[in-house]
């Protein structure tokens, strides 16, 4: 462990997605949101990703008042899905009311390319009709597949827009329930890397940007031109962790503790020293106190200061996340 987040405690941080119920980190994971608390960390939102580990989701959420829970079905385990897997996912909503929708999503990249996109696309709709049914902001991945999950999103609008002109004869009546796209709860694209032409198109639809440790992979000029068309209110932070270790120069970082990709001896040598993140394998495990790492390559890019874009970007999390039911309130 490193000394990420040395002073970070004055700031407040919300982790917006990352996946603690993941088995690489599940038994450490009480350690691990204490260490991210201390660093300014205070809330955590916790998605499943399969049937397998929606309970665990659960237990999270009824031993830490920190996690908010999310229950959803990844596109990576869509073909793994058993006959009753929305049912299943609705009683769970019943169970933990104050969960949201997530992980969802599209993915055509190295590993999504080897499962049938139709599917993909079929299990997304239910899962964005449900999120929309109950007022659930909803998480969602996305990889090489922005436009196809615009079109998405451009379906349920229309279909939003045509339900509408069967209940109203004319359109001035309901411009007002188009306003935030077709999700007044919200969307949260996750460790956003997409192009800058595309964020006004999501905004549209109600989209929330949230930037991990993966941004470091980008291009700074890039990103840093991405991160300036995100309207100030729609940016989140998050860990991703265990995934989305930050890749850096030398910088402060929090590491898992008995992360068996690091040897013990080189985790002890680390100590509370900065070092060079691109050096450490690319196994090594995130640990959501590096939300603090991720706040200072963002700020750096945005050319705002650190504590400024903790606080919009707590708050905007705040916002999203406090629906009926929620465990958060919107005076957080």
């Amino acid at each position: 462990m490193s000394g990420a987040g040395k002073g970070a405690a004055a700031v407040r941080l919300f982790d917006a997605h990352c996946h603690l119920q993941d088995p690489r980190v599940f038994s450490v994971a009480p350690q691990l949101i204490r260490k991210a608390q201390e660093s300014g960390v205070l809330r955590f939102a916790v998605n499943g990703v399969s049937e397998k580990d929606w309970h665990l989701v659960k237990q999270m959420s009824e031993q830490h008042p920190c996690v908010i829970p999310c229950f959803g079905l990844h596109p990576w385990y869509v073909e793994e899905r058993s006959p009753n897997w929305l049912s299943s996912m609705k009683e769970f909503f019943n169970a933990v009311p104050c969960a949201a929708v997530g992980e969802v999503g599209l993915d055509k990249g190295s590993h999504g390319k080897e499962i049938d996109f139709s599917v993909q696309i079929e299990v997304l709709r239910q899962q964005l009709a449900f999120a929309k049914e109950v007022g659930r902001p909803v998480s969602i991945h996305c990889v090489r597949a922005f436009g196809d999950l615009l079109e998405v999103l451009q379906y349920l609008l229309v279909s939003l827009v045509d339900g509408l002109k069967s209940r109203y004869s004319s359109a001035i009546c309901y411009p007002c329930y188009l306003s935030d796209g077709p999700f007044p709860a919200g969307l949260l694209l996750h460790s956003y890397l997409g192009s800058a032409e595309m964020v006004p198109e999501f905004t549209k639809h109600g989209a929330y940007f949230s930037f991990s440790g993966y941004l470091t992979t980008m291009k700074p000029q890039k990103a840093k031109k991405m991160l300036k068309m995100v309207p100030i209110d729609r940016i989140l932070l998050e860990s991703d962790a265990p995934d989305g270790f930050p890749r850096l120069g030398e910088c402060s970082f929090s590491l898992v503790p008995g992360d068996a990709s690091i040897p013990q001896e080189q985790q002890i040598q680390m100590g509370d020293i900065n070092a060079d993140t691109t050096k450490l394998p690319k196994e090594t495990l995130n640990h959501p106190a590096n939300v603090s790492t991720v706040l200072h390559y963002v700020a750096k890019l945005l050319e705002i200061s650190e504590e400024e874009l903790a606080e919009v970007s707590y708050r905007n999390a705040t916002h999203l996340f406090s629906y009926p039911g929620s465990k958060v309130s919107a005076e957080s």
